[in-house]
């Protein structure tokens, strides 16, 4: 993408949200979410159908409102009431909403995938029709579903911009759905999902399935060899799951119905080629007890009062047993702690030797919990140059912030820790390096008592030598502080002229 097209979606962007951020006085940020991103949706299959809709008007031999003409070409048939410019038609009227409610369930009648996901609720008194009405008018200058806003992703781009806005708008609620693009990739890039069945047991809104196709689109892959699989507890994350999707023609296996994972396991018989997940932290209410005996648990029940370990080896669980690897984000304590028998299943994990790399990443990664996180790569089978070994990268000084609360990874940061994983994969010119990668065999991870911290084992960075003896350096760091001191001094005194000579005097 040109500078100038980033910068034009950068406005939109902006725009979009400050229209969205308009509802807020009306109803809760949960609430706001759905109606701006069905909005989008809806703009979305609009733009793309009228897109088709002239190029048939053009043709002499083709029928415009054929359906098969726009089904055949993986195109959303939009029926005439749910057309963006019949929607405007209503933006300044009190019947904006009922009108929006009517074109989202015609679209769910056409379209059988989307039967009971897209918000249907537009009419209902507590949404301000004028300021719906503007957003609509907004959205009509805006074209996310044209041929050039595909080639630019313009859809995909509004979307996880407001995905995240909203992840940071609500806190901790928002975050449970959207996991940064940064660590998504980063996991993705690790593992290159590029043919065979993708899995996510908690999928939120999409995000790990998206940044897939992605990746396979830029090394010229084909989304048609790869299965998507899915499951979310969340009804409201369900469905934007499905929508996500949807817009992005990804055809993905997401259960009937929202489910619990632990306790409603909708794809029983799973065996992935990749599996890509990012869990709840911590969880302690997943309903443990009522699971102790469960089949998943290969190397130990987990506890009652956290499921990260229940998470791990039910992706264990599902991977394929051959060419199979998972890859997913994990709250830091996972790796150390050693609470009701946590331990020992890290233990067991490591004595068979499943555990490919553990990735320590910076902190502030996530718009709605500080907590520290790390990645798990997991194989049940490894290569021989990787047998009995565990790669540990210490990742926690890349990133940069991009605002006063939140730290991203930039593409530079991200190739840095794939290429380092997959050099060492595949004995390719890798060496350790002090302070952010350490090849460790099975002996000095036990020697640790199977802690997998990774900064106990890649240690301190090196510093060159500058050749400076330490007492001219000591003379120079003096003389410096001696001046900044002095400086401190004469602004004090400028600050209390100042304030005096309004009648404030120190």
């Amino acid at each position: 993408m040109s500078k100038n097209e980033s910068s034009t979606m950068l406005g939109y962007e902006d725009k979009l949200w400050q229209a969205a951020d308009k509802l807020r006085g009306s109803m809760d940020s949960s609430e706001y979410k759905h109606v701006v991103l069905g909005l989008i949706f809806l703009k979305y299959v609009s733009d793309a159908f009228e897109t088709k809709y002239q190029e048939l008007l053009k043709d002499k031999y083709a029928d415009e409102e054929d359906k098969d003409e726009y089904m055949s070409e993986n195109i959303f048939w939009v029926p005439k009431i749910a057309r963006w410019n019949e929607i405007l038609r209503y933006a300044n009227t009190p019947e904006i909403g009922q009108v929006i409610d009517n074109a989202m369930e015609s679209i769910e009648k056409e379209n059988a995938s989307l039967k009971g996901v897209l918000n249907k609720n537009y009419s209902r008194p507590e949404l301000e029709k004028t300021t719906l009405g503007e957003l609509v008018t907004l959205f009509t200058n805006i074209e996310i579903g044209t041929n050039k806003a595909k080639e630019m992703d313009m859809l995909g781009r509004v979307y996880e911009y407001f995905l995240s806005k909203f992840a940071s708008a609500e806190g901790k609620g928002g975050g449970e759905f959207y996991t940064p693009t940064c660590i998504v990739k980063t996991l993705v890039e690790m593992i290159e999902p590029y043919k065979g069945r993708v899995y996510d047991p908690c999928c939120g809104s999409g995000g790990m399935f998206v940044q897939s196709s992605k990746f396979i689109k830029e090394h010229r892959g084909s989304i048609n060899d790869v299965s998507v699989f899915g499951q979310e507890r969340n009804p409201t994350t369900w469905k934007l799951a499905k929508m996500n999707l949807a817009i992005r023609r990804i055809d993905g296996n997401l259960g009937s119905h929202n489910a619990d994972t632990f306790h409603e396991d909708l794809h029983k018989t799973l065996k992935a080629d990749y599996i890509l997940a990012n869990p709840p932290f911590n969880i302690s209410d997943w309903g443990g007890d009522r699971l102790k005996e469960d089949m998943r648990w290969k190397y130990g029940v987990p506890p009652t009062g956290n499921a990260n370990y229940a998470w791990l080896q039910h992706m264990l669980f599902h991977l394929s047993p051959e060419n199979g690897v998972a890859g997913t984000v994990l709250a830091n304590g996972s790796l150390s702690s050693e609470t009701s028998n946590e331990g020992n299943i890290r233990k067991q994990m490591i004595e068979e030797d499943v555990i490919d790399a553990i990735v320590a990443m910076p902190s502030q990664l996530f718009y709605a919990t500080g907590i520290p996180c790390c990645l798990w790569i997991m194989r049940k089978t490894k290569n021989e140059n990787t047998e009995n070994k565990i790669l540990f990268i210490d990742a926690r000084n890349l990133g940069h912030m991009i605002d006063r609360k939140v730290k991203e990874l930039s593409e530079e940061d991200i190739q840095k820790i794939a290429e380092t994983y997959h050099n060492w994969k595949e004995n390719k010119n890798y060496e350790d390096v002090a302070g952010f990668c350490k090849s460790a065999n099975k002996e000095e991870v036990e020697a640790n008592n199977y802690v997998l911290t990774p900064g106990r084992y890649v240690g301190t960075e090196e510093i060159e030598e500058d050749g400076i003896p330490f007492e001219e350096k000591m003379k120079i760091l003096t003389s410096q502080l001696k001046e900044q001191f002095e400086q401190g001094q004469k602004l004090d005194e400028e600050i209390k002229k100042v304030l005096g000579a309004i009648g404030y005097g120190i």
